[in-house]
Protein backbone atom coordinates (compact mmCIF):
# COMPACT_ATOMS: atom_id res chain seq x y z
CA UNK A 1 0.00 0.00 0.00
CA UNK A 2 1.65 3.44 -0.91
CA UNK A 3 1.89 5.47 2.08
CA UNK A 4 0.82 8.96 1.55
CA UNK A 5 1.76 12.42 3.24
CA UNK A 6 0.28 15.46 3.11
CA UNK A 7 1.85 18.58 4.12
CA UNK A 8 0.42 21.94 5.03
CA UNK A 9 0.68 25.10 7.29
CA UNK A 10 -1.56 27.28 6.34
CA UNK A 11 -5.55 27.92 5.79
CA UNK A 12 -5.58 28.59 2.10
CA UNK A 13 -3.55 25.42 2.11
CA UNK A 14 -5.54 23.64 4.37
CA UNK A 15 -8.93 24.89 2.39
CA UNK A 16 -7.22 23.34 -0.86
CA UNK A 17 -6.18 20.12 0.41
CA UNK A 18 -8.97 19.23 2.41
CA UNK A 19 -11.19 18.15 -0.85
CA UNK A 20 -7.86 15.81 -2.28
CA UNK A 21 -7.75 14.07 1.75
CA UNK A 22 -11.65 13.18 1.64
CA UNK A 23 -10.53 11.72 -1.52
CA UNK A 24 -7.78 9.51 -1.04
CA UNK A 25 -9.00 8.73 2.37
CA UNK A 26 -12.21 6.84 0.51
CA UNK A 27 -9.36 5.03 -1.24
CA UNK A 28 -8.01 1.54 0.05
CA UNK A 29 -5.06 1.71 -1.93
CA UNK A 30 -3.65 4.27 -0.26
CA UNK A 31 -2.44 5.09 3.34
CA UNK A 32 -3.41 8.40 3.87
CA UNK A 33 -1.69 10.75 6.52
CA UNK A 34 -1.60 14.73 6.92
CA UNK A 35 1.01 16.35 8.68
CA UNK A 36 0.64 20.16 9.51
CA UNK A 37 3.53 22.71 10.16
CA UNK A 38 0.81 25.08 11.48
CA UNK A 39 2.96 28.05 10.33
CA UNK A 40 -0.36 29.59 10.98
CA UNK A 41 -2.65 28.63 13.90
CA UNK A 42 -5.88 29.54 14.70
CA UNK A 43 -6.69 29.99 10.82
CA UNK A 44 -5.71 26.67 10.68
CA UNK A 45 -7.45 25.00 12.75
CA UNK A 46 -10.83 26.80 12.26
CA UNK A 47 -10.54 24.99 8.48
CA UNK A 48 -9.37 21.79 10.01
CA UNK A 49 -12.15 21.86 12.36
CA UNK A 50 -14.69 22.65 9.66
CA UNK A 51 -14.08 19.97 7.41
CA UNK A 52 -13.84 17.04 10.23
CA UNK A 53 -9.80 16.86 9.43
CA UNK A 54 -7.28 15.78 12.41
CA UNK A 55 -3.61 16.05 11.72
CA UNK A 56 -1.52 12.84 12.47
CA UNK A 57 1.45 14.94 13.02
CA UNK A 58 1.41 18.75 13.90
CA UNK A 59 5.13 20.44 13.99
CA UNK A 60 3.27 23.78 15.98
CA UNK A 61 5.66 25.93 14.35
CA UNK A 62 3.48 29.27 14.65
CA UNK A 63 5.51 31.53 17.35
CA UNK A 64 5.65 35.42 17.93
CA UNK A 65 7.63 37.60 15.34
CA UNK A 66 8.71 34.01 13.13
CA UNK A 67 10.91 35.14 10.59
CA UNK A 68 10.62 33.03 7.31
CA UNK A 69 14.41 31.94 8.89
CA UNK A 70 12.43 30.13 11.86
CA UNK A 71 9.54 28.96 9.41
CA UNK A 72 12.03 26.93 7.02
CA UNK A 73 14.85 25.67 9.75
CA UNK A 74 12.54 24.63 12.51
CA UNK A 75 10.04 23.23 9.60
CA UNK A 76 12.56 21.23 8.17
CA UNK A 77 13.92 19.85 11.29
CA UNK A 78 9.94 18.76 12.25
CA UNK A 79 9.58 17.07 8.70
CA UNK A 80 12.80 15.37 9.16
CA UNK A 81 11.68 13.73 12.47
CA UNK A 82 8.07 12.44 10.41
CA UNK A 83 9.22 11.54 8.05
CA UNK A 84 11.90 9.12 9.69
CA UNK A 85 9.29 7.92 11.68
CA UNK A 86 6.52 7.50 8.96
CA UNK A 87 8.70 7.07 5.59
CA UNK A 88 6.58 8.04 3.33
CA UNK A 89 6.21 6.90 -0.28
CA UNK A 90 4.75 9.76 -1.61
CA UNK A 91 4.35 13.80 -0.64
CA UNK A 92 1.86 16.19 -1.25
CA UNK A 93 2.57 19.92 -1.44
CA UNK A 94 0.13 22.66 -1.95
CA UNK A 95 0.83 25.93 -3.76
CA UNK A 96 3.60 28.79 -2.73
CA UNK A 97 4.07 28.86 1.06
CA UNK A 98 7.33 28.46 2.78
CA UNK A 99 5.20 25.17 4.07
CA UNK A 100 5.17 24.04 0.69
CA UNK A 101 8.98 24.60 -0.27
CA UNK A 102 10.27 22.41 2.56
CA UNK A 103 7.52 19.99 2.17
CA UNK A 104 8.99 19.11 -1.23
CA UNK A 105 12.26 20.22 -0.58
CA UNK A 106 12.44 17.27 2.38
CA UNK A 107 10.51 14.94 -0.04
CA UNK A 108 13.87 15.24 -1.89
CA UNK A 109 15.85 14.79 0.55
CA UNK A 110 14.25 11.08 0.95
CA UNK A 111 13.68 10.37 -2.45
CA UNK A 112 9.40 9.93 -1.75
CA UNK A 113 8.21 11.45 -4.91
CA UNK A 114 6.70 14.69 -4.71
CA UNK A 115 3.44 16.27 -6.11
CA UNK A 116 2.81 19.50 -6.22
CA UNK A 117 -0.55 20.92 -6.16
CA UNK A 118 -1.42 24.39 -7.49
CA UNK A 119 1.36 23.67 -9.96
CA UNK A 120 2.76 26.58 -12.29
CA UNK A 121 1.15 30.04 -11.42
CA UNK A 122 4.18 32.58 -12.04
CA UNK A 123 4.06 36.23 -11.98
CA UNK A 124 7.43 36.62 -13.23
CA UNK A 125 8.77 39.24 -10.33
CA UNK A 126 10.29 37.17 -7.68
CA UNK A 127 9.71 39.35 -5.03
CA UNK A 128 5.68 40.14 -5.83
CA UNK A 129 4.26 37.88 -4.16
CA UNK A 130 6.98 37.76 -1.52
CA UNK A 131 8.12 35.03 -1.19
CA UNK A 132 5.58 32.79 -2.57
CA UNK A 133 6.97 33.21 -5.96
CA UNK A 134 10.04 31.61 -5.02
CA UNK A 135 8.78 29.44 -3.09
CA UNK A 136 6.61 27.97 -6.01
CA UNK A 137 9.63 28.24 -8.09
CA UNK A 138 11.65 26.00 -6.30
CA UNK A 139 8.69 23.56 -4.62
CA UNK A 140 8.70 23.06 -8.64
CA UNK A 141 11.70 22.05 -9.53
CA UNK A 142 11.72 19.92 -6.75
CA UNK A 143 8.28 18.15 -7.64
CA UNK A 144 7.88 14.64 -9.51
CA UNK A 145 4.51 15.36 -10.00
CA UNK A 146 2.54 18.78 -11.37
CA UNK A 147 -1.18 19.66 -11.30
CA UNK A 148 -1.69 22.42 -12.72
CA UNK A 149 -4.92 24.65 -12.42
CA UNK A 150 -5.10 25.87 -15.92
CA UNK A 151 -3.33 25.44 -19.33
CA UNK A 152 -1.24 28.57 -18.92
CA UNK A 153 -0.08 26.94 -15.66
CA UNK A 154 1.26 24.16 -17.52
CA UNK A 155 3.16 26.21 -20.17
CA UNK A 156 4.80 28.48 -17.56
CA UNK A 157 5.99 24.95 -16.25
CA UNK A 158 7.37 23.92 -19.67
CA UNK A 159 8.89 27.37 -20.17
CA UNK A 160 11.10 26.02 -17.64
CA UNK A 161 11.57 23.26 -18.87
CA UNK A 162 9.31 20.93 -16.77
CA UNK A 163 7.47 19.04 -19.64
CA UNK A 164 6.83 15.88 -17.90
CA UNK A 165 4.02 14.06 -15.10
CA UNK A 166 2.39 17.87 -15.90
CA UNK A 167 -1.47 17.73 -15.84
CA UNK A 168 -4.30 20.39 -16.05
CA UNK A 169 -6.86 19.46 -13.54
CA UNK A 170 -8.08 22.98 -12.17
CA UNK A 171 -8.21 24.08 -8.98
CA UNK A 172 -9.12 22.00 -6.07
CA UNK A 173 -10.25 25.47 -4.12
CA UNK A 174 -13.07 24.96 -6.50
CA UNK A 175 -13.76 21.34 -5.18
CA UNK A 176 -13.51 23.04 -1.42
CA UNK A 177 -15.66 25.89 -2.13
CA UNK A 178 -18.55 23.75 -3.08
CA UNK A 179 -18.05 21.49 -0.71
CA UNK A 180 -18.43 24.08 1.67
CA UNK A 181 -21.73 25.55 0.63
CA UNK A 182 -22.90 22.33 0.92
CA UNK A 183 -21.70 21.90 4.30
CA UNK A 184 -23.39 25.61 4.76
CA UNK A 185 -26.81 24.20 3.04
CA UNK A 186 -27.23 21.21 5.33
CA UNK A 187 -25.76 23.87 8.48
CA UNK A 188 -28.54 26.49 7.49
CA UNK A 189 -27.90 30.07 7.47
CA UNK A 190 -29.24 31.45 10.95
CA UNK A 191 -25.48 31.46 12.94
CA UNK A 192 -24.09 33.35 9.86
CA UNK A 193 -26.99 36.35 9.98
CA UNK A 194 -26.83 36.27 13.42
CA UNK A 195 -23.03 37.25 12.88
CA UNK A 196 -23.32 39.41 10.00
CA UNK A 197 -26.39 41.22 12.17
CA UNK A 198 -24.42 44.76 12.11
CA UNK A 199 -24.73 44.78 7.91
CA UNK A 200 -27.67 45.80 6.00
CA UNK A 201 -28.37 43.14 3.40
CA UNK A 202 -30.58 45.00 1.75
CA UNK A 203 -28.23 47.54 0.39
CA UNK A 204 -24.59 46.27 -2.03
CA UNK A 205 -22.53 44.37 -0.08
CA UNK A 206 -18.68 44.92 -0.82
CA UNK A 207 -16.54 42.74 0.90
CA UNK A 208 -13.02 43.90 1.30
CA UNK A 209 -9.77 42.02 1.94
CA UNK A 210 -6.22 43.39 1.48
CA UNK A 211 -3.04 42.21 3.58
CA UNK A 212 -0.11 41.13 1.20
CA UNK A 213 3.27 42.70 2.30
CA UNK A 214 4.06 43.99 -1.08
CA UNK A 215 1.14 46.65 -0.28
CA UNK A 216 2.09 47.60 3.42
CA UNK A 217 2.78 51.49 3.42
CA UNK A 218 1.89 53.97 1.02
CA UNK A 219 -0.06 51.64 -1.45
CA UNK A 220 -2.54 50.36 1.37
CA UNK A 221 -3.25 53.88 2.11
CA UNK A 222 -3.68 54.97 -1.12
CA UNK A 223 -6.11 51.74 -1.23
CA UNK A 224 -7.96 52.66 2.23
CA UNK A 225 -8.45 56.37 1.44
CA UNK A 226 -9.99 54.96 -2.13
CA UNK A 227 -12.53 52.83 0.01
CA UNK A 228 -13.23 55.41 2.45
CA UNK A 229 -13.91 57.76 -0.82
CA UNK A 230 -16.06 55.26 -2.40
CA UNK A 231 -18.23 54.94 0.97
CA UNK A 232 -18.75 58.65 0.69
CA UNK A 233 -19.77 58.51 -2.64
CA UNK A 234 -22.32 55.79 -2.81
CA UNK A 235 -25.30 55.67 -0.02
CA UNK A 236 -26.21 52.26 -1.17
CA UNK A 237 -23.18 49.98 -0.14
CA UNK A 238 -21.91 48.24 2.69
CA UNK A 239 -18.69 47.49 2.82
CA UNK A 240 -17.43 44.25 5.27
CA UNK A 241 -13.39 44.58 5.56
CA UNK A 242 -12.15 41.69 7.91
CA UNK A 243 -8.91 43.26 8.97
CA UNK A 244 -5.76 41.51 9.04
CA UNK A 245 -4.19 41.62 12.44
CA UNK A 246 -0.96 42.02 11.60
CA UNK A 247 -0.03 45.47 13.00
CA UNK A 248 0.90 47.42 9.31
CA UNK A 249 -2.77 46.84 8.42
CA UNK A 250 -4.82 47.42 11.64
CA UNK A 251 -3.58 50.75 12.35
CA UNK A 252 -4.16 52.31 8.82
CA UNK A 253 -7.45 50.97 8.35
CA UNK A 254 -9.00 51.80 12.00
CA UNK A 255 -7.32 55.27 11.57
CA UNK A 256 -8.73 55.62 7.86
CA UNK A 257 -11.72 53.48 7.65
CA UNK A 258 -12.85 53.72 11.17
CA UNK A 259 -16.18 55.45 12.18
CA UNK A 260 -17.89 55.20 9.02
CA UNK A 261 -21.06 54.07 8.95
CA UNK A 262 -21.23 52.50 5.96
CA UNK A 263 -17.74 50.33 6.79
CA UNK A 264 -17.49 47.60 9.00
CA UNK A 265 -14.15 46.31 9.98
CA UNK A 266 -14.06 42.94 11.94
CA UNK A 267 -11.54 40.47 12.62
CA UNK A 268 -10.53 37.88 10.40
CA UNK A 269 -13.66 35.61 9.27
CA UNK A 270 -13.36 31.67 9.79
CA UNK A 271 -13.43 30.53 6.30
CA UNK A 272 -17.50 29.27 6.65
CA UNK A 273 -18.37 32.95 7.27
CA UNK A 274 -16.49 34.05 4.55
CA UNK A 275 -17.28 31.54 2.14
CA UNK A 276 -21.19 32.89 3.01
CA UNK A 277 -20.47 36.52 2.70
CA UNK A 278 -18.89 36.33 -0.76
CA UNK A 279 -21.95 34.23 -2.01
CA UNK A 280 -23.69 37.30 -1.23
CA UNK A 281 -21.58 40.46 -2.08
CA UNK A 282 -22.26 42.01 -4.95
CA UNK A 283 -18.02 42.65 -5.59
CA UNK A 284 -15.01 42.16 -4.00
CA UNK A 285 -11.77 43.97 -3.39
CA UNK A 286 -9.14 41.77 -2.45
CA UNK A 287 -5.65 41.09 -3.05
CA UNK A 288 -6.23 37.81 -2.16
CA UNK A 289 -5.02 34.91 -4.72
CA UNK A 290 -8.01 32.49 -3.38
CA UNK A 291 -10.90 34.73 -3.39
CA UNK A 292 -9.68 35.61 -7.35
CA UNK A 293 -10.26 31.57 -8.02
CA UNK A 294 -13.20 31.51 -5.86
CA UNK A 295 -15.36 34.53 -6.91
CA UNK A 296 -16.06 33.53 -10.97
CA UNK A 297 -17.81 30.22 -9.69
CA UNK A 298 -20.14 32.55 -7.53
CA UNK A 299 -20.65 35.16 -10.19
CA UNK A 300 -18.97 37.84 -8.05
CA UNK A 301 -16.80 40.43 -9.96
CA UNK A 302 -13.27 40.81 -8.33
CA UNK A 303 -11.56 44.17 -8.09
CA UNK A 304 -7.65 42.93 -7.53
CA UNK A 305 -6.23 45.33 -5.53
CA UNK A 306 -2.43 44.17 -6.36
CA UNK A 307 0.19 45.64 -9.36
CA UNK A 308 1.13 42.75 -10.35
CA UNK A 309 -1.18 38.92 -9.94
CA UNK A 310 0.04 35.12 -10.95
CA UNK A 311 -3.62 34.39 -11.73
CA UNK A 312 -3.89 35.95 -14.73
CA UNK A 313 -6.75 33.45 -16.40
CA UNK A 314 -9.69 35.07 -14.27
CA UNK A 315 -8.62 38.59 -15.87
CA UNK A 316 -8.08 37.48 -19.42
CA UNK A 317 -11.67 36.01 -19.25
CA UNK A 318 -12.85 39.17 -17.45
CA UNK A 319 -14.14 37.98 -14.35
CA UNK A 320 -11.64 39.88 -12.92
CA UNK A 321 -9.60 43.14 -13.26
CA UNK A 322 -6.48 44.26 -11.85
CA UNK A 323 -6.79 47.61 -10.41
CA UNK A 324 -3.43 48.26 -8.76
CA UNK A 325 -3.41 50.36 -5.59
CA UNK A 326 -3.98 53.86 -7.44
CA UNK A 327 -6.77 55.65 -5.39
CA UNK A 328 -8.04 57.01 -8.76
CA UNK A 329 -8.08 53.67 -10.60
CA UNK A 330 -9.84 51.18 -7.74
CA UNK A 331 -12.86 54.32 -7.30
CA UNK A 332 -13.10 54.21 -11.25
CA UNK A 333 -13.65 50.70 -11.29
CA UNK A 334 -15.68 50.13 -8.04
CA UNK A 335 -17.86 52.83 -9.38
CA UNK A 336 -18.00 51.30 -12.58
CA UNK A 337 -19.27 48.04 -10.93
CA UNK A 338 -22.14 50.24 -8.76
CA UNK A 339 -23.34 52.04 -11.81
CA UNK A 340 -22.97 50.62 -14.96
CA UNK A 341 -24.93 46.91 -15.19
CA UNK A 342 -23.38 46.37 -18.22
CA UNK A 343 -19.96 46.07 -16.75
CA UNK A 344 -21.11 44.26 -14.19
CA UNK A 345 -23.39 41.38 -16.03
CA UNK A 346 -20.19 41.56 -17.91
CA UNK A 347 -18.12 40.20 -15.19
CA UNK A 348 -20.59 38.16 -13.34
CA UNK A 349 -21.16 35.69 -15.87
CA UNK A 350 -18.50 34.58 -17.07
CA UNK A 351 -17.41 30.93 -16.79
CA UNK A 352 -14.51 29.79 -14.08
CA UNK A 353 -11.28 29.22 -15.59
CA UNK A 354 -9.78 27.59 -13.27
CA UNK A 355 -12.43 24.52 -13.24
CA UNK A 356 -15.28 22.82 -12.30
CA UNK A 357 -15.08 21.54 -9.16
CA UNK A 358 -13.69 18.07 -10.28
CA UNK A 359 -10.04 18.80 -9.58
CA UNK A 360 -9.65 16.21 -6.54
CA UNK A 361 -11.13 13.29 -8.66
CA UNK A 362 -8.67 13.70 -11.15
CA UNK A 363 -5.52 14.11 -9.41
CA UNK A 364 -6.48 10.53 -7.48
CA UNK A 365 -7.58 8.57 -10.85
CA UNK A 366 -4.08 10.20 -12.01
CA UNK A 367 -1.61 9.30 -8.93
CA UNK A 368 -3.92 6.16 -8.66
CA UNK A 369 -2.72 5.38 -11.84
CA UNK A 370 0.95 6.20 -11.34
CA UNK A 371 1.16 3.86 -8.41
CA UNK A 372 0.35 1.15 -10.71
CA UNK A 373 3.14 1.75 -12.63
CA UNK A 374 1.70 3.50 -15.37
CA UNK A 375 4.48 6.35 -16.68
CA UNK A 376 3.44 10.20 -16.45
CA UNK A 377 2.62 11.90 -19.98
CA UNK A 378 3.87 15.28 -21.12
CA UNK A 379 1.45 18.27 -20.96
Amino acid sequence: MNKLLFVFGTRPEAIKMAPLIYKFKKSEAFETRVCVTAQHRSMLDEVLGFFHIEPDYDLNLMKPDQSLFDITADGLKGLRDVFAEYGPDHVFVQGDTTTAFIGALAGFYVKAKVSHIEAGLRSGNKFSPYPEEINRVMAGHLADYHFAPTSKAAANLRNEGIRENVWVVGNTVIDALFLALGILQDQGDEDQRKFFGFADFSKKIILMTCHRRETFGEKFENVCSAVKELSESFDDIEIIYPVHLNPHVTEPAHRILGNRKNIHLVKPLSYPQLVWLMSRSYFILTDSGGIQEEAPSLGKPVLVMRDVTERTESIEAGASKLVGTRKETILREAAALLTDHSAYDGMSKVLNPYGDGTASEQVVAIVSELSHGETGRES
